[in-house]
């Protein structure tokens, strides 16, 4: 956890205070439980240490984080696309082959969760955010939101505007045209 956002510092340093151990000590309670998958983990500190559901995720994350170094050359798309998710691929190699006709300068950058869209600077992302629904992020800083284009929200601080995804027929026209917009205000 090198990269650690404001949020899961200050809930790093809240779990000790509300719970007196530190992070790295809950880490070995849940190694030391016996499970080995999430859920298994996150249901025991829950039942039995009566963590609440955000530290127990926390603690489950971190313990299993360190138990499985990712590959240095996994393919991080892949990943992201394995499993339940794996419907959603077609999808995401189609929002990806458009943004690639935009111009040479665009850079696709996979990172651990999402797919970065850059330029000189990110236009958007695209996140498989459910088994059902992958999320495309845009910043369209004075865009105003109209129906399928939603103001961001939770979704993530990285991006002003979410496009959500459930078929190839959604990665259409006007989703493109949105991207196209943030590509050339970037």
């Amino acid at each position: 956890m090198s990269s650690l956002s404001d949020a899961t510092r200050s809930m790093i340093r809240n779990l000790e205070e509300k719970t007196g151990k530190p992070l790295a000590e809950w880490v070995q309670v849940a190694r030391q439980s016996g499970h080995a998958k999430h859920r298994a983990i996150l249901d025991h500190l829950k039942s039995e240490h009566g963590l609440t559901h955000g530290y127990a995720n926390l603690v489950a994350m971190t313990a299993l984080e360190a138990d499985t170094p990712a590959a240095p050359d996994a393919d991080p798309v892949a990943a992201q696309y394995a499993g339940a998710k794996a419907g959603l691929r077609p999808v995401y190699d189609r929002i990806v082959d458009a943004v690639r006709q935009f111009g040479p300068d665009v850079e696709i950058a996979p990172k651990k969760a999402y797919v970065s869209l850059r330029r000189k600077k990110q236009f958007g992302i695209v996140q498989p955010s459910t088994a059902t629904r992958l999320d495309v992020g845009l910043n369209l800083k004075d865009a105003p939101a109209t129906g399928r284009l939603e103001l961001s929200g939770s979704f993530s601080e990285m991006v002003s505007h979410r496009v959500r995804v459930s078929s190839a027929e959604e990665a259409d026209g006007e989703l493109i045209a949105w991207l196209r917009a943030a590509y050339e205000a970037a």
